[in-house]
């Protein structure tokens, strides 16, 4: 009886790393590719060591380059990582520019699982105009209807499918475009941020690859 409490206890125990593990949360790592040899990619990452990353068979890659607040136009569909303000608007800490094939994507509002206290909205810009106040951090993407000009930071109306957000952009955040990439991008020196997730046996794995163009570093 003694022996069978000690294997139901361990197999517990097993069950609960086993849970544990699995419900870890997702990382970022930032760095400079090393080398991708089939599957693993070798990544140095801004402090110094040097990390492997699995990319799943359907990694998705994609390219960001430089570019402004004033690419933000009517209609633009954008993202954003920003921070929640106390009076319910959002402070940007980047914004990204998706192409016209890319519009709709990962459309909506939500928590940025690797940003605490940050949230992503993807959405479509409704309008936009000066804003004359500092401005803090979540994602947003959508299309841009109206846009300020000035030099000074934005305050963007952003629509999607369930609901709308107010970001303010101040003019010394990150703006870049974004567009498909493939692995072939993934060369040594290319700089990138991923998103990766430790399995039970160690390994980390990542199925979402960012990579700057022309030396670009991406912002997320």
């Amino acid at each position: 009886m003694a022996k069978q409490i000690v294997i139901a206890l361990s197999t517990v125990g097993l069950l609960a790393f086993a849970a544990a593990a699995h419900g870890q949360p997702a990382q970022r790592i930032r760095g400079d590719v090393v080398a991708l040899e089939g599957h693993n990619l070798t990544v140095k990452t801004g402090s110094g060591s040097v990390v492997t990353v699995r990319i799943a068979d359907s990694v998705r890659v994609s390219a960001r380059s430089g570019s402004d607040l004033g690419a933000i136009v009517a209609g633009t569909f954008i993202g954003t990582t920003a921070i929640p303000q106390p009076d319910g608007t959002l402070s940007a800490v980047e914004v990204h520019i998706f192409p016209e094939s890319m519009r709709g994507t990962g459309e909506g509002h939500r928590p940025m699982e690797t940003e605490p206290g940050s949230t992503m909205t993807n959405a479509t810009v409704t309008s936009v105009a000066p804003a004359g106040r500092r401005v803090t951090s979540t994602m947003t993407n959508a299309t841009v209807a109206d846009i300020a000009t000035s030099s000074s930071a934005r305050r963007i109306s952003l629509k999607y499918r369930d609901g709308e957000k107010i970001v303010l952009v101040e003019n010394t955040v990150p703006v870049v475009m974004v567009e498909p990439g493939d692995p072939s991008m993934l060369t040594p020196g290319a700089h990138i941020v991923l998103t990766a997730t430790r399995q039970l046996d160690g390994t980390l794995t990542s199925d979402r690859v960012s990579v700057g163009k022309n030396g670009l570093v991406p912002p997320i």
